[in-house]
Formats: C-alpha cells, sequence, structure tokens
C-alpha cells in the first residue's frame, strides 16, 4: 500500500517526527542540502540574469536516488526542512529532483512535538518562491564576492585566502578595535573615598563627587593629596536623604544572537559550538522510554515572540512552582527587531514537563547547561520584576559632596530564576568602577543636616582604559546592532575569521593578526563597499525585501554587480600590498628601506634600490601588536672568502651565518656538527643543508662520494655506533 512520503533535511529530526505520523507515512532524510553551486567554478551566469547553476553536493548522488525512489511509492510528498530561507530552498531543491506528477506540499513548524507537527499537516501549502528567492540571492552574492576577489588575494597577498561578504566586515571591526586599542593613550586620574560612621551601623563609603559646584575632576597625586588635606580638616554633613523604589524587569526569552552571547558568557561557548548544541536540542534527544524529544523551539531566530499556548502554560507553571507573587497580573510581551521575521518564535523550551533536573540523565554536560539556560531564560522572561529598596546620600564637606550610593532587594521576582550576564571587559575608555558605586552597599539610617563622622579617606589612582576587544559575544552584539548577518550566519562567520588565521583568541578575546590586517587594508583600498557597514546592512534589508516580494533578485544582484564589477576590474591589475616608508637606512648602500610584505606571510625591510640592492631585514610583531626591526648580530668573525665582517642573520627557516658583503659575496658559514662523517674510511665532515620542502638534513661534506645522509644529530651518532659494531667480531 503506498504511503505518504516525508523529507526532512536531518536524520535527528526524521527520527522524532517519524513517531508522530503513524504507519501511513514514511520519513526520509536529505542530510541538508542535495544541491549547491559547483566548488571549481563560478557557476553563475551573469550574462544571462544571474542564472546559477546548481549541481550534486558530492556524496549526494546516492541519497538523491534514494528519495527519488520513496517518491515513486508515494501518493503524496511533504517537505519539512527547517522554517527559514535555508529550509525552503533546500525543499525548492528536492522538489526539483522530485520529477512526476505527484502533490509535493510544504510543511514547517517552529517545534518538534506532536501536537506542533499535526498541526503543521493541517496547514500544508506551496514552496515560498520569495524565501527561495531571497536565499538565493544571499547565495550567489556570496559567491561572487567570494570567487572573485579570493583569487586576487592569492595573487598578491598569500595562498589559501578568502574574502567574504559578511566575514570581511566582522573582520574590519575587529581590525578598527585593535587600531583603536594601539592608538589609545591612557589618561591619569585619582579618586578618593571616605570611610565613614554614623550613629548606627554599618560604617559605610562615600565617593568625592563634586568641588565648588562642578563635578570633581582629580588629575594627579598632587591634586588628590590637596584635597585629601581639605577633607581631613572639614566637617561631614548630610546633605539630602534620597530613598526609592526600583524595579529590574526581566530580559526577554532568546533568540539566536542571545543565545550565543548569554552561553559565551556563562560557558565560554563559541558561536559555533552553540549552535551545534542547540541543533540537537531542536531535533529531538532520546529520553528513555519516552523515546524522541525535541526540547527547544527552533534555534535560528530573530524574533522574541511566544506563542499564546505556550504563554498560557508557563504561567501556569510559574504560579504553581513559584507562588502567586512571582506571576505578573498580565503577559510580559517583547518587541522585536524591525527586520525580525514574527512567523518564528522566541528560543523556549517545547514542553515545561521536562525541567532540566528531571532529564539531566540523558543529555551530556554540554546539551545540559544549554538546555537550562534556555528554560531558566524563558521562565524568567514571564516573572515579576525585581523589587530594589534604593538609597542616595549626598554629603557636605566644605567645597566638596562625596557621595554614597546603596540598595536592598526587597524581592527577587525573576532573579529568583535567572541573572543575565555582561561582558566582563569594560567598553570605551570607561573609568573602573569605584566602591562608591556599588548599588548593593548597606547604608545606615541617616537624616538630614546630621553629622558624620570621617574614619579614613583613600585616594586612588586609575589610568582610564582603552577599548575593549570583541569577543565573540560581543561581536555578534555589535553585527545585530549595525544590522549585519542574519541568525544563521553568526556563527559561520566566527569560525572563518579564525580558521583563515585572520584573527586568533586570546582567552575570549578576538585579536587581528597581521595577515588580517593586511587583508582589511587591501579589501578596505579596493573594495571600499564590500567592507562598509552601511552597505552591508542595506543589502541584508534588500534581501528581507526580496522575501517580501517587495524586490526582484536579479535586480538586486544586477545592482551591486555594477559597480563591483568596476572595482574588480581596478584591482585585478594590481592588488599588492602598499610598501610603508620608513626612517630605516640600508647597511649596504644607505639607501632608505621600505617596510613589505611577504607572501608567505609577515612584514619585512628592503632596500628601496632592489633588485640593485638585496638587503632585507626581519620584522617581529609582538602581542600589543608594535613591530620590531630584528637587527643583525655582527660577529668577531671575518668572511673566508672577502675578509668583511660576518653577520648573524635570521630567515623563515631560522638563523645563519652570512657575509655583509652580501650580494657580491654569497658565503654561508657552514653549520658543522661535532662528529666526523661516521662512514669507514671518509674524513669528512657533517654540515647542515637544506633540502625539497625547505627541510633542514644533514649531509657530509665529500659529497657525491660521500652520500651519507641523517635527518638530525642523534641519528648521526645512531650510525657511528652501527659501524662500529659491524667491526667488531662476534
Amino acid at each position: 500500500m503506498a504511503k505518504s512520503l516525508v523529507i526532512v533535511e536531518s536524520p535527528a529530526k526524521a527520527k522524532t517526527i517519524n513517531k508522530f505520523l503513524g504507519s501511513k507515512f514514511v520519513v526520509k532524510s536529505s542530510v541538508g542540502h542535495i544541491k549547491d553551486l559547483p566548488i571549481k567554478e563560478l557557476g553563475v551566469e551573469i550574462e544571462k540574469g544571474f542564472e546559477p547553476k546548481y549541481v550534486p553536493i558530492k556524496g549526494k548522488t546516492k541519497i538523491i536516488k534514494e528519495l527519488k525512489s520513496a517518491a515513486a511509492k508515494a501518493d503524496e510528498i511533504f517537505l519539512a526542512p527547517d522554517p527559514d530561507r535555508e529550509g525552503e530552498a533546500i525543499a525548492w531543491h528536492i522538489a526539483s529532483e522530485l520529477n512526476g506528477d505527484k502533490q509535493i506540499f510544504r510543511v514547517t513548524f517552529n517545534e518538534i512535538t506532536k501536537q506542533a507537527v499535526l498541526e503543521a499537516f493541517n496547514h500544508v501549502r506551496k514552496i515560498d518562491q520569495a524565501k527561495v528567492d531571497a536565499q538565493q540571492a544571499r547565495r550567489i552574492l556570496d559567491r561572487l564576492v567570494g570567487y572573485k576577489i579570493s583569487p586576487l588575494l592569492w595573487k598578491y597577498i598569500r595562498t589559501r585566502l578568502s574574502a567574504g561578504r559578511v566575514q570581511s566586515v566582522a573582520l574590519k571591526l575587529i581590525c578598527d578595535r585593535e587600531r583603536e586599542r594601539l592608538a589609545f593613550k591612557p589618561d591619569e586620574y585619582w579618586s578618593i573615598t571616605a570611610n565613614l560612621h554614623a550613629d548606627q551601623p554599618p560604617d559605610f563609603k562615600a565617593e568625592l563627587l563634586k568641588t565648588d559646584g562642578k563635578k570633581a575632576e582629580v588629575k594627579n597625586e598632587a591634586q588628590a593629596k590637596s584635597i585629601v588635606a581639605e577633607l581631613e580638616k572639614a566637617d561631614f554633613i548630610v546633605e539630602s536623604v534620597t530613598r526609592k523604589e526600583k524595579k529590574r524587569h526581566p530580559v526577554p526569552p532568546f533568540i539566536t544572537s542571545t543565545l550565543q552571547q548569554e552561553a559565551s558568557r556563562h560557558f565560554g561557548f563559541g558561536a559555533k559550538r552553540t549552535m551545534i548544541i542547540a541543533q540537537q536540542l531542536y531535533e529531538g534527544i532520546a529520553l528513555g522510554e519516552t523515546g524522541q524529544v525535541g526540547l527547544i523551539t527552533y534555534m535560528r531566530t530573530d524574533s522574541t515572540r511566544v506563542a499564546s499556548i505556550a504563554i498560557t502554560k508557563v504561567r501556569e507553571y510559574i504560579a504553581k512552582t513559584f507562588g502567586e507573587k512571582y506571576l505578573p497580573p498580565n503577559p510580559n510581551f517583547y518587541r522585536s527587531a524591525k527586520s525580525a521575521q514574527e512567523a518564528h518564535e522566541a528560543i523556549r523550551p517545547t514542553m515545561l514537563e521536562f525541567p532540566p533536573e528531571a532529564i539531566a540523565q540523558y543529555l551530556d554536560p554540554s546539551q545540559l547547561k544549554l538546555y537550562s539556560l534556555i528554560w531558566k531564560r524563558f521562565l524568567a522572561s514571564q516573572m515579576e520584576s525585581a523589587v530594589y529598596d534604593t538609597v542616595q546620600v549626598d554629603i557636605s564637606a566644605g567645597r566638596h559632596i562625596l557621595r554614597a550610593n546603596g540598595s536592598v532587594l526587597i524581592f527577587d521576582g525573576f532573579l529568583a530564576v535567572y541573572m543575565e550576564k555582561e561582558d566582563s571587559e569594560t567598553n570605551g575608555a570607561d573609568k573602573e568602577k569605584q566602591d562608591g558605586d556599588s548599588k548593593d552597599m548597606l547604608i545606615p539610617p541617616l537624616s538630614e543636616k546630621q553629622k558624620i563622622e570621617l574614619l579614613s579617606l583613600v585616594p586612588e589612582q586609575h589610568f582610564t582604559k582603552p577599548p575593549a576587544r570583541f569577543t565573540e559575544a560581543s561581536l555578534v552584539r555589535e553585527l545585530e546592532r549595525l544590522g549585519i548577518g542574519r541568525p544563521s550566519t553568526y556563527a559561520t562567520i566566527m569560525s572563518k575569521i579564525e580558521d583563515r588565521n585572520y584573527t586568533y583568541k586570546d582567552g575570549k578575546a578576538l585579536v587581528p593578526t597581521e595577515l588580517g590586517f593586511v587583508v582589511t587594508d587591501v579589501l578596505v583600498r579596493d573594495f571600499p563597499e564590500i567592507v562598509d557597514v552601511k552597505f552591508t546592512a542595506e543589502m541584508e534589508n534588500e534581501l528581507d525585501e526580496i522575501e517580501e516580494k517587495r524586490k526582484n533578485w536579479r535586480d538586486v544582484l544586477k545592482e551591486f554587480y555594477v559597480p563591483f564589477e568596476r572595482d574588480l576590474k581596478k584591482a585585478s591589475n594590481d592588488m599588492r600590498v602598499a610598501d610603508v616608508p620608513t626612517d630605516e637606512k640600508c647597511e649596504a648602500c644607505g639607501n632608505p628601506m621600505i617596510q613589505k610584505w611577504s607572501r608567505k606571510g609577515g612584514w619585512f625591510l628592503a632596500c628601496t634600490k632592489y633588485p640593485e640592492c638585496k638587503q632585507t631585514k626581519s620584522i617581529s610583531v609582538s602581542g600589543d601588536g608594535k613591530r620590531t626591526v630584528q637587527e643583525k648580530k655582527h660577529l668577531d668573525e671575518m668572511c673566508p672568502e672577502c675578509g668583511k665582517p660576518l653577520v648573524e642573520r635570521q630567515s623563515r627557516y631560522g638563523k645563519f651565518i652570512a657575509c655583509t658583503g652580501f650580494p657580491k659575496c654569497r658565503y654561508i658559514k657552514k653549520d658543522k656538527a661535532e662528529v666526523p662523517c661516521p662512514r669507514e674510511g671518509c674524513d669528512g665532515k657533517i654540515v647542515r643543508k637544506i633540502g625539497k620542502g625547505r627541510r633542514g638534513f644533514y649531509a657530509c661534506t665529500k659529497y657525491p662520494e660521500c652520500t651519507f645522509t641523517a635527518a638530525n644529530l642523534s641519528d648521526i651518532e645512531t650510525a657511528k655506533t652501527s659501524e662500529s659494531e659491524s667491526d667488531s667480531p662476534e
């Protein structure tokens, strides 16, 4: 008997929904995309309206054949990949392969639960061509940028590099921030803290706030000492006491970007790792006898919307678990970004009957951490605000005003479940947080005109700090703020800039490499629009307009390609890294030296009279980005061929000793080992040589008469022992 065929993109997802649909359905998986643009060619016919050439992905031929076979036996076909542009494109490609007269329906759901899946099959639709076109446009844009610019980077900078429409903007943000840090000059400032005692405990602290009615700015130690001397003689009198009740409101449920940020802050998870774990939770986890269960809603979303039935259930859970006082009179609603796809929901647990502690045994440690985070954030988003009793006290001391701030938590509200973390780094040249700013400091009962006893004064030196480096969390937040990229792209961006050696991690901080700086500078010079924040954000908006049927995808590509092609033609002539003038003088001829980029990677100094003078110097780069010229070490030894001094040089293969008369004298001192050649009857010495692949090895000076070689010195000793043993009688 023929059955209905359901095709999803993931084997885990297929396993989860299979149990919901019953015996009349067969569920198959495409294992992701089945077709894409070809790897070894552009795959876009620009002259034919940017027509893409899709081919089966390597390794997918067998899967396509199996899907066709299953489709031939089915009465109806339901395509159920993920509910976003990528999922729509996967469905479209599958449909294009399933030839025949069978009815093909598109099915989408935001969570993989029985109720959601069965409901989705009652509301099937056709493939949304506008979504497909938006995905096609993004894919072709990325292909044009990647396949047109990357070969130029290979030619002029280094092989195996890549440029990307969004990745290059992200890299520029990191490089710009690093340059701000390198150019930053710290300013000195001083804080003055008074330790005070009132009639009742506890003792408390107050910070210097104003002097002569203006904001106090203590810029050096002399000023600080002068003010301390004044304060020591002054009477401390309470000027005002302001008490208020303040509320701290809960945060929205997760969207993709905020989940990635919080997973980084709480657990140190990278964006890619977070999305892999979230995908597992979404597609389904085996929960013992319960079977496969999709634990969270779809994890690629920019909407904070929550289904009304889910709000009803979580409010019931909160009232039952925490009590009515933790439940607001009405549900909390949160505003999404303008570009958000409101058809999606926020990331939330699918079923509240599976709290983290109840299913911990079925989750690995990473899954449990992320699921607990999503669970707590969702509960907290529908709970009451936290309430603080705050007090602000201004205290006069002569011509100075000091301020003490304090607060007491009187109702924890949503904080009983969840507290959002902040990046550990301070932003900009913000001043360090001072003790007197502590919001949870207890302050005794005080009244106006009350005299306070001064216990001590603590002047402390500080310096303004440079802008913090981006972390994955803060970079995702910045990209989202600028409107660059979308939920499905953030993890890929983070992976690419690190995989290409454009950045590395110092703790959580993203630090650009010299290569990252070079690539960014070249792209800024030759392809300014590609790395322009506003231009890239506008392209994202145009992709959204394609999905909303307000723009034609081919027109958008044409508008992009005309100026892009112009820049390509200019860059193709010479995209080399610009030389940088320096104050260094050539040791050999006295002419100026310039800083050049080596295609093997790294900066070096070269004589401006090249090729007549081939003198060079190495440059090292320290952790703080400073470049230092590596001076040659002159030796108290003369060249045996021309009599000029010898010098120790540095190449990428290590140190070597050569003549200062280079290039006229090409003498290089041989690196001799301390052992003679171990071959019987050979009176040669062992020297270090460079072979194919620039690998060092040891060989005899009597070559070709003696062909002895060794990879290292220990092999020479072994060979020497073997030779002597072979001569001894048994």
